[in-house]
């Protein structure tokens, strides 16, 4: 290795960066990477050349060597007609299968590093696809394994009949809480402790509210419906019953919530759900919420920094269900350090006993801004394609459906995160949020809007990461209003045709 042991890339005749980077990453899922386009640098125990030549000819070439072992070369000949999107997929194909020999890793997933692989099914079923011919098309293109082409296929089938009842004529409403009580050693999220938040805690309030005034006051002034509101953090149950009430006041007060299809509220950490809390949320609308243990494991939850016990997770669950929430939602993570596969299995047997609306699968992701980072390569060791595999089999044994998916780099194994629900109680907000088909308001600290033109073009607006800069450079942020005024004006006048 050179470059501080960075694993060097040689890109020779393109600029497929990203996209090599992210197929490298499917093999090396906490390295870091150096880029050159000199010949040169492919050279020493470590690195991954990856060329595109045009000689009588046009051809696609990568060279790897891995730890002082024999190079391995591998060349391909394409039309010189290619297309740019071609020519970077079959380069990309060729480090595939060297690092697949390689390494000896099979990526369940195959070559498609995307975050959406639903979306990729969803798109081809839509135009008549069967599903024999989206298994083909999906399987040549990608090299995806059967049975997670059988999972995005279900999760797609279950999914359709949701996105079918899109109002593209409305937007929803996310309302971002950032606040944890301590940060979980796997967290990468923008969130910060109330430790070191507490003095900033009455001004972002105030300024939350405004925001959420000012949103409020261009949806009235367009005539625009809200579909969904989601609260989401951090833990937005860190803050106070008072806070709490303060900021759903101020979103009753300024949107419309008679039409709303959907009002969640990610309670969260069972640490900081309290009755008073829970009566305030469904006071307000609410009629969905999150209680995420993330795990049963009394000693995973210490290792991973939480301060409550599984026998506290229950009964916050169960406090919830004496308050009257009837769709709640769990949250549960595959691979956390310390997590053995058969306590991963009585974690999901004990949830399952407790018969929430939905539960959520999460796969442990190190990202580098997480604590875990630094030991990540012992923590890629553990068993979570077992317990994933398991919680497939289980929950839709149980009847549970797969309803949305999503991937992120760095994930354990490759794997996947997927919202599993009984019928009748998918999420609607995070279906759109995948799908992308919908505008959707952020509000709050770190919190991004997503505009989605008439058009299909996607503009996003994101507020500032911290605390203390989203209220130092709150007018400039509001400044960047006019384009969301502009959108559902656009949104409003293609409704109106």
């Amino acid at each position: 290795m050179t470059d501080n042991n960075k694993m060097p890339i040689v890109l020779i005749g393109n600029s497929f960066k990203y996209e090599i980077e992210a197929v490298c990453k499917l093999f090396f899922h906490t390295a870091r990477f150096s880029f050159s386009d000199n010949i040169n640098d492919a050279r020493g125990d470590n690195y991954i050349l990856a060329n595109v030549i045009y000689d009588n000819g046009l051809f696609v070439t990568s060279q790897i060597r891995l730890n002082g072992d024999e190079p391995e070369k591998e060349i391909k000949s394409l039309p010189l007609t290619a297309e740019k999107d071609v020519i970077e997929h079959e380069l990309c194909r060729l480090i595939y299968h060297i690092l697949c020999r390689k390494t000896g890793i099979i990526p369940p997933w195959g070559l498609m590093t995307g975050i959406r692989p639903v979306k990729k099914v969803t798109e081809l079923i839509q135009q008549g696809f069967s599903r024999n011919e989206t298994e083909k098309n999906l399987t040549e293109r990608f090299e995806l394994s059967p049975k997670k082409f059988n999972l995005a296929y279900e999760t797609a089938v279950n999914q359709l009949p949701i996105l079918k009842s899109i109002n593209k004529r409305a937007v929803s409403l996310y309302v971002s809480i950032p606040f944890c009580p301590t940060r979980c050693s796997y967290c990468s999220f923008v969130s910060h402790s109330m430790d070191s938040a507490i003095k900033l805690m009455p001004e972002y309030i105030s300024s939350l509210c405004r925001e959420l005034e000012i949103i409020g006051g261009i949806v009235k002034d367009t005539d625009t419906e809200i579909d969904t509101i989601y609260f989401g953090g951090g833990t937005p149950t860190s803050i106070s019953a008072q806070d709490i009430e303060k900021i759903m006041r101020t979103v009753a007060d300024n949107f419309e919530l008679d039409k709303i299809r959907e009002y969640s509220f990610e309670a969260g950490r069972p640490d900081t759900i309290t009755e008073e809390k829970l009566r305030v949320i469904k006071e307000y609308g609410a009629d969905r919420i999150s209680v995420n243990p993330q795990t049963l494991n009394d000693d995973v939850l210490r290792i991973i920094g939480r301060k409550h016990s599984s026998d506290d997770a229950i009964k916050a669950f169960e406090l919830a269900r004496k308050i009257g929430f009837d769709n709640i939602n769990t949250d549960l993570i595959a691979g956390l350090p310390a997590e053995s596969a058969e306590s991963f299995r009585n974690t999901l047997d004990r949830i399952i006993e407790l018969s929430p609306e939905s539960i959520t699968v999460h796969t442990l992701t190190v990202k580098r801004s997480a604590d875990l980072f630094e030991s990540g390569c012992e923590n890629m060791m553990n068993p979570a394609t077992e317990m994933v595999d398991y919680s497939i089999e289980k929950l839709m044994s149980y009847g549970y459906l797969p309803y949305y998916m999503y991937r992120q780099k760095n994930t354990i194994d490759n794997l996947e995160n997927v919202g599993y629900a009984k019928k009748g109680f998918e999420s609607q907000y995070n279906i759109f949020i995948m799908d992308e088909t919908q505008t959707i308001l952020g509000a709050g600290c770190a919190a991004s809007t997503k505009l989605v033109y008439p058009d299909g073009k996607i503009s996003r607006i994101h507020n500032y990461k911290f605390p203390y800069e989203y209220i130092r450079r709150f007018d400039e942020l509001m400044q960047k209003k006019q384009e969301v005024m502009e959108c559902l004006k656009k949104i409003k006048y293609i409704s109106q045709k």
